[in-house]
C-alpha cells in the first residue's frame, strides 16, 4: 500500500500532509519499520453509520479496455461525447434517452464526438466506471491507446440496468456476463434498458504514456488509482488520502488489506460503503463485475 499512500502525498489533505515526509523517507525502509511506525504515529477507529452499524457493502470497479474508432461506421456507431456548452453542476442536462431521441440534444452534442465503440453496453460500462482506455487506428496504419477520463455528467441520478432486469423478471443474477448474455439474446430491448439509467458521463482525452501503463486513472482525489489498495468512498464520512483497513470476505474473494481513500462515485454514499479498484482489463472486469459482499472498515487516523 506504501505507493498508492505515496501517490496521495502529491495532493495530500491538511490532516496527512504533516506525515508525507516521514511517509516518502519509509517507502525505502523495510515492511516491519513501516508497520512499527504505523502502530507509533496512527490510531484506527471502527467506520460505523449514524445508526452505529459498523457492517456495509463492498462493491468494485475497473478501468475497460475496449477497441474504438475517430470515424462512425456501421461497426463503431456508439459516440462518446465531450463536455457540451450550458453544463452546469447539480442541474440536470438532457436524459440518456432524450440524448438520443431530441434534437435539440443531438444539436448540443453535434462535433463533441471523441471516439465512436462498436457496443453500447461496453459504452454503458465505461460511463459507469468513469474512465477507460481505448485503442484507435492511426492514419498511417499503426495504433495508439489514449485513455478517456471523467469530465463531468448530465447530473441525473444513476439507474441501475442490473435492478431494472431484476425488476422485470428477466434476470435472476445482474451480474455484468449476465446482462451482457441478456443482451445479445434481446437485442430490440437493448435500448430500452439503456434508457432505465437517465446519467451519462462525458470525457475527455488523455494520452496514455509507457508511465501510465500500471497505474490507474486519476480518482476524484486527483491521483492515479492503484489496482488493489485504492478505493473509492463517500468523502463526507472518510476524507480523500485517508489510510484505510478493509476487511471484507464472501464468494468472490476475501480481503484483509490497507488501502487508500482516493475516489468517489454517485453510488458510493454512506459511511460503511466502499468501491475498490481492481485495475485494468478482463482479469479485473472479471472481479468487478461479480463482487458484492459485506464490508467493515476501520480509518487509520493521526494520534
Amino acid at each position: 500500500a506504501w505507493n498508492a499512500w505515496l501517490k496521495s502525498c502529491e495532493r495530500p489533505g491538511p490532516v496527512f500532509a504533516p506525515l508525507c515526509q516521514q511517509v516518502r523517507r519509509l517507502s525505502i525502509r523495510s515492511v516491519e519499520q513501516q508497520r512499527d511506525w504505523l502502530k507509533l504515529r496512527l490510531q484506527p477507529y471502527r467506520v460505523e453509520s449514524l445508526s452505529g452499524s459498523a457492517e456495509g457493502l463492498l462493491t468494485a470497479y475497473f478501468e475497460p479496455m475496449l477497441e474504438a474508432s475517430r470515424i462512425a461506421s456501421a461497426e463503431f456507431s456508439v459516440p462518446l461525447y465531450r463536455p457540451p456548452a450550458g453544463l452546469v453542476p447539480q442541474k440536470p442536462w438532457y436524459t440518456r434517452q432524450q440524448m438520443e431521441t431530441l434534437a435539440q440534444a443531438q444539436m448540443a452534442l453535434a462535433g463533441l464526438e471523441i471516439v465512436y465503440l462498436a457496443n453500447p453496453i461496453d459504452a454503458l460500462v465505461l460511463q459507469i466506471q468513469g474512465s477507460g482506455r481505448v485503442r484507435i487506428g492511426n492514419s498511417n496504419g499503426s495504433q495508439a491507446w489514449l485513455r478517456l477520463a471523467y469530465a463531468g455528467s448530465n447530473e441525473h441520478p444513476y439507474g441501475s440496468v442490473g435492478r431494472w432486469l431484476l425488476d422485470q423478471g428477466a434476470l435472476r443474477d445482474a451480474s455484468w456476463p449476465a446482462i451482457k448474455a441478456w443482451a445479445r439474446q434481446n437485442p430490440q430491448r437493448v435500448k430500452e434498458m439503456l434508457w432505465s439509467n437517465p446519467r451519462t458521463v462525458f470525457f475527455r482525452e488523455e494520452a496514455l504514456s509507457d508511465s501510465d501503463a500500471d497505474s490507474g486513472p486519476k480518482g476524484a482525489q486527483g491521483v492515479a488509482l492503484t489496482p488493489g489498495r485504492s478505493i473509492a468512498v463517500d468523502p463526507l464520512s472518510i476524507p480523500f488520502g485517508t489510510p484505510v483497513w478493509l476487511a471484507s470476505a464472501g464468494a468472490q474473494v476475501k480481503l484483509q488489506k490497507l488501502v487508500l481513500a482516493q475516489d468517489t462515485g454517485s453510488a458510493i454514499t454512506g459511511a460503511v460503503r466502499a468501491d475498490y479498484f481492481t485495475g485494468v482489463g478482463a482479469a479485473a472486469e472479471e472481479l468487478a463485475g461479480q463482487l458484492k459482499q459485506p464490508l467493515r472498515l476501520w480509518a487509520l487516523w493521526p494520534k
